[in-house]
């Protein structure tokens, strides 16, 4: 369980909301799966990735369960992602030829493909360089095995500030079973379907069909009050620009920070998440977090863990243990790497 403003989760039936949800998106899906069947242009690029990576590992970081129905992750080990751009849908396929190399196959508008290279690279932490963490990681007795296990794993990003923000938002203070779910209906609900080879992928909600959708959908996902609240106010300065990705950039962390708890709803644990998930910036870790805390009882076992040393230890790249406590989880829950629970369209 996160910390941070959220409320208790609205009362209706989890089945029952994903029965309303998916009514409501069932009136526009003929009609957005045709937009999405419009010619496309394909390529396909080879780029070179610093050993060792694993994608298969990154993904399950970057999507966290396997029933994440925005990321996909295939029992072929492929990673797809449909974007939207302004020039139409755009889907990514990233394949780990081999230790060294990615393969990506985009389609969509030839003119969005270079961009599209450059967001892949940066939500899959292609070139960032986490040798410190490893190194770090490797003095800690009860942190060391975890951190060979999961050699490979590098720094997802999220491709857009609005999307690490709905994040951590719908992530606060209840379970990350709840949280997906959650993010699974209200996906279904705005999301735009695309039709790539039979199956059904969702590109995110921009800040626009938020701020459009009627506050009955809303509910219905299962977002409370204070966060439907919360994330018109991140939309809202997002589309006014006075919440901008490249002000944050420039910002040191503790004043990017302060900036984003300036918006009501945000507090420092989901400042953090935004920072680390949509920023990519290690230098800060989610503290007072009780899922953090169970993974690292998980992880720990009956050894004595002294966080703050073990933060000291890790920096400035301590936001890796994030990422290496929440795949430890998954590996006990069996959804390490699993292919996506995904739907098919007819």
């Amino acid at each position: 369980m996160s910390r941070d403003a959220g409320g208790v989760p609205p009362s209706v039936d989890a089945s029952h909301q994903d029965a309303i949800v998916s009514s409501i998106g069932a009136r526009s899906v003929a009609s957005r799966s045709k937009a999405a069947r419009s010619t496309v242009s394909r390529s396909r690029h080879v780029f070179a990735v610093a050993p060792p990576y694993r994608l298969d590992l990154t993904v399950s970081a970057l999507r966290r369960l396997s029933s994440n129905i925005v990321d996909v992750f295939t029992s072929d080990g492929e990673y797809i992602r449909a974007l939207d751009t302004s020039r139409g849908p755009l889907i990514a396929r990233v394949a780990q030829a081999h230790a060294e190399a990615l393969t990506v196959t985009l389609e969509g508008d030839p003119r969005e493909h270079k961009r599209a290279i450059a967001l892949v690279r940066r939500m899959l932490g292609v070139d960032r360089d986490v040798a410190h963490f490893g190194r770090a990681a490797a003095d800690i007795p009860w942190l060391s095995p975890l951190g060979e296990r999961m050699r490979g794993v590098r720094p997802p990003r999220y491709p857009t500030l609005w999307e690490a923000c709905v994040n951590a938002i719908v992530f606060q203070q209840i379970s990350l079973h709840a949280a997906t779910s959650i993010m699974r209906r209200l996906i279904v609900a705005l999301g735009r379907l695309h039709n790539s080879d039979g199956v059904a992928l969702y590109a995110f909600p921009t800040p626009e069909s938020f701020l459009g959708a009627d506050d009955d959908i809303l509910r219905v996902a299962g977002l409370s009050l204070g966060k439907r609240s919360t994330l018109r106010r991140v939309a809202e300065a997002l589309e006014a620009g006075t919440l901008d990705e490249a002000i944050l950039e420039e910002l040191a962390t503790p004043d990017a920070a302060a900036l984003l708890c300036g918006i009501k709803g945000i507090g420092p644990w989901t400042a953090t998440v935004i920072l680390l998930r949509g920023l990519g910036r290690l230098d800060v870790f989610p503290m007072n977090d009780s899922s953090v805390a169970r993974n690292l009882a998980l992880v720990s076992g009956s050894a004595p863990v002294d966080v703050e040393n073990t933060l000291d230890s890790l920096s400035p790249q301590q936001g890796m243990l994030y990422y290496h406590l929440l795949l430890a989880r998954l590996e006990a829950r069996n959804d390490l790497g699993r292919a996506s629970v995904s739907l098919e369209i007819e």
